[in-house]
């Protein structure tokens, strides 16, 4: 089936762009945002529709993406009469590209297959820039079939996009993600603070060390930023810790202990303490500062 009419729910810093790449492929991109003026902004900038409900905007799309808050959230916009699933077709797919539980997954793949909707887990990783240049990351949870048939869908704001294995699977790899990136971030602090104490220059550090075995993502994009004190790169701790929240209460549901991660997330929530929530991942450093 060729897909030609699509809709995307959340036109955040992430939802924003990703619809945007929808509509510059040529697919008919109908689009729903609780803020009218980002919705009607968006229509007009990417000459889409901007409708006042998700059921409205869901109506005639063969796939509905979303790209929303936090587990309430995805229910918000998914139930009800004024919801998408209310207004989405048998044999039509909803794809959550929201980082949510993976019992929501589960919960939503079900409502769906009693509509005859099929439904795809795909959280995302990449950040405003990856949304932004359409390089994205995303880990799905879906029948096979499934996932073929929405690719191309997929494809237009992701570099790569991967099937981990059935509904859930996706968030619990995005669980994964976050993990390591809070390990990451930890050692990357701790790291300079050494080099910052022994008067290394820290661009030359990074050059060095980026291609070898430390090398990563976080250290070729944030070092040198973290040692500048600037932490406003899009992804806000307040939505990290919701991520680690997600990540601990899997952990528990499956008898598991992870040491390092509630260090991380309780060194986030002292941040938030002092007005630092919208600051971004990288400002973990200044948790060592006492």
């Amino acid at each position: 089936m060729t897909i030609n009419n699509v809709a995307f729910i959340g036109l955040g810093v992430m939802g924003y762009p990703m619809a945007g790449h929808l509509a510059k492929a040529g697919f008919s991109t109908q689009v729903y945002n609780r803020t009218t003026s980002k919705g009607e902004q968006w229509a007009q900038e990417f000459s889409g529709s901007y409708h006042t409900t998700p059921y409205s905007a869901a109506k005639g799309a063969q796939v509905v993406a979303m790209c929303v808050g936090n587990d309430n959230d995805v229910r918000s916009v998914v139930y009800g009469d004024d919801g998408v699933l209310a207004a989405m077709e048998a044999g039509s797919t909803l794809i959550d590209h929201t980082t949510t539980s993976a019992e929501l997954a589960e919960e939503l793949a079900k409502a769906c297959q009693e509509k005859g909707v099929k439904f795809i887990d795909a959280p995302v990783s990449g950040g405003q820039a990856g949304a932004e240049n359409g390089v994205l990351t995303v880990m799905c949870g879906a029948e096979p079939s499934v996932f073929e048939a929405a690719l191309p869908v997929m494809n237009s704001y992701a570099k790569q996009v991967t099937l981990i294995g059935k509904n859930g699977q996706g968030q619990r790899c995005k669980m994964v993600n976050q993990i390591c990136i809070a390990g990451i971030l930890q050692g990357l602090s701790e790291a300079l603070m050494v080099a910052q104490e022994a008067d290394l220059d820290i661009g030359l550090v990074v050059d060095t060390l980026k291609l070898g075995a430390a090398g990563s993502w976080q250290m070729e994009n944030r070092a040198v930023t973290m040692a500048q004190d600037k932490f406003d790169f899009g992804f806000a701790i307040d939505w990290m810790r919701k991520d680690l929240g997600i990540c601990l209460d899997e952990a528990k549901r499956n008898g598991l202990s992870l040491p390092m991660t509630e260090e991380v997330d309780q060194r986030y929530a002292k941040l938030q303490e002092k007005g630092l929530g919208r600051m971004d991942t990288s400002v973990l450093i200044k948790s060592y500062e006492e």
